[in-house]
């Protein structure tokens, strides 16, 4: 049997006395697409990070494409892609100039990179002047940027922080389809998105966190429990009420 493709045992994050994830315990084969969920503050960013060797665990172990990110994180590292919720740019790079850097990074060559910086700018309708930096990018332009150097090395493992925030309706459907061609390559995927309707059309595994604890792990159908939607099934997992109309409204 091949390695899992991320693997988390009892993982904990603490911050100070705030425990960020608590003993948290997951793994997923290669070629999966989930969809990790949990409402703010639930942990979900802190996990990708830790996933992705940004930030260590305080205890527990994650191995990601079998290496163990605590003795060989550079070799996981170069088989990952990477869209942070905060983008991280270089802003005072042009949109090109930053692909470069990305690039080089992974060892790939220039005409590499321009080649597949032009492509991937084309089909993600990145429009921007050759002099363009990056701070003067839209919030919109930046996400499509940080979704190009996630990409542009190839990667074996995909991890994406909310990549439909701010994106336009044409923009959405074709990162859709991206995604999903990667996963019929074989490519892994996690995503965290507060769009529910997003991640039950995409995602056919989902884990669902809470005050930094997992509280749901399985396909759709296996959570329902009596649940019509995804929806039904996140609010009843974490235990939120809608607090209905403000008073003096």
């Amino acid at each position: 049997m091949s390695a899992p493709a991320l693997e988390l045992k009892n993982v904990t994050k603490r911050f100070g006395e705030k425990v960020a994830v608590d003993d948290l315990s997951l793994s997923i084969e290669p070629g999966t697409f989930l969809g990790f969920l949990g409402r703010n503050g639930a942990g979900k960013s802190t996990t990708l990070k830790m996933a992705t060797a940004l930030v260590e665990p305080t205890s527990g172990t994650i191995t990601v494409l079998g290496h163990d990110l605590k003795h060989s994180s550079l070799e996981a590292r170069r088989l990952m892609g990477v869209m942070p919720e905060d983008m991280a740019l270089l802003e005072l790079l042009t949109g090109a100039q930053y692909l470069r850097f990305v690039g080089r990074m992974y060892g790939l060559d220039d005409a590499q990179i321009d080649k597949r910086g032009a492509e991937l700018f084309d089909t993600l309708d990145l429009r921007a002047g050759t002099r363009t930096l990056v701070a003067d990018y839209s919030f919109g332009m930046k996400k499509k940027l940080a979704l190009c150097a996630a990409l542009i090395h190839g990667p074996r493992i995909l991890f994406l922080d909310e990549p439909f925030e701010g994106i336009d309706a044409i923009t959405n459907r074709t990162i859709k389809d991206i995604l999903l061609t990667l996963q019929s390559k074989g490519v892994t995927l996690v995503l965290t998105s507060h769009i529910l309707e997003v991640v039950e059309k995409l995602c056919p595994l989902i884990a669902i966190i809470d005050e930094g604890k997992l509280k749901g792990f399985g396909t759709l159908d296996q959570l329902k429990q009596g649940a019509d939607s995804l929806e039904s099934l996140f609010v009843s997992l974490v235990g939120g009420t809608p607090r209905g109309a403000l008073s003096w409204l």
